[in-house]
């Protein structure tokens, strides 16, 4: 199988390294770029792109104005780096179709993390990545089965996606809204806490694994495997 193909965009070269490297690592194929023309010219070019990962603030053309035009043509997953706490860039970016934001500075490996969970949202990555195993949970998204220490854990379809997006988003603080909008979906208008019913419950039903959903006070959670 082709590897998938990945197009970095940013202006510093040490900082395209650190990500190619990191990228390259977990197996995938990295095209690089040191500004928007360039980007576009190989985004045009290459026509099996599967994500962009694009800076804002980059000479010729910024990170929005190659985002709109890609747009126009193109659903491609993007992934957008901006300086830390700019909320403005960030709501330009959504209403231009940005799938996910990273403030800078970020760590290489949790940028790696939401790469493969956009890359299995949309499908790309599902063959490859039907079976999930973290900590002795193990995920078969295929069959719909989950197991713990190799015994088979019965949960209901909603603790079952939860789970499955826990994992997938293995060391990533993951705030209510966040998890509200991509298990329960954008069109849910219950009350948050749902969730913590549904955390309670999932933490029960997986045992002593239940300690590795741990709650971030004011935000929500983030599961983490102890070493």
């Amino acid at each position: 199988m082709d590897k998938i193909k990945i197009l970095v965009v940013d202006d510093e070269s040490r900082m395209r390294k650190l990500v190619r490297d990191f990228l390259v690592r977990e197996g995938y194929e990295v095209l690089e770029a040191g500004d928007g023309e360039e980007a576009l010219d190989i985004f045009y070019r290459e026509k099996d792109i599967a994500l962009l990962i694009l800076d804002v603030m980059m000479p010729r053309r910024n990170g929005f104005e190659v985002c709109r035009e890609i747009r126009t043509t193109s659903k491609v997953p993007i992934i957008m780096l901006t300086a830390k706490g700019e909320e403005s860039d960030e709501l330009s970016g959504f209403e231009l179709g940005v799938d996910e934001y990273i403030s800078k500075p970020f760590s290489p490996k949790i940028l790696v993390a939401r790469v493969g969970a956009i890359l299995r949202r949309s499908g790309i990555a599902q063959d490859e990545d039907a079976v999930i195993a973290k900590g002795g949970i193990v995920i078969d998204k295929t069959a719909h089965l989950v197991t713990v220490d190799g015994e088979r854990i019965d949960l209901s379809y909603k603790e079952f996606e939860l789970l499955t997006y826990f994992l997938e988003n293995e060391g990533i603080a993951l705030s209510r809204e966040k998890i509200l909008n991509h298990v329960w979906n954008y069109d849910y208008f219950g009350d948050a806490r749902t969730i913590d019913t549904h955390v309670k419950k999932l933490r029960a039903k997986i045992g002593e694994k239940g300690a590795y959903i741990k709650t971030v006070w004011g935000m929500g959670y983030k599961f983490e495997v102890r070493e």
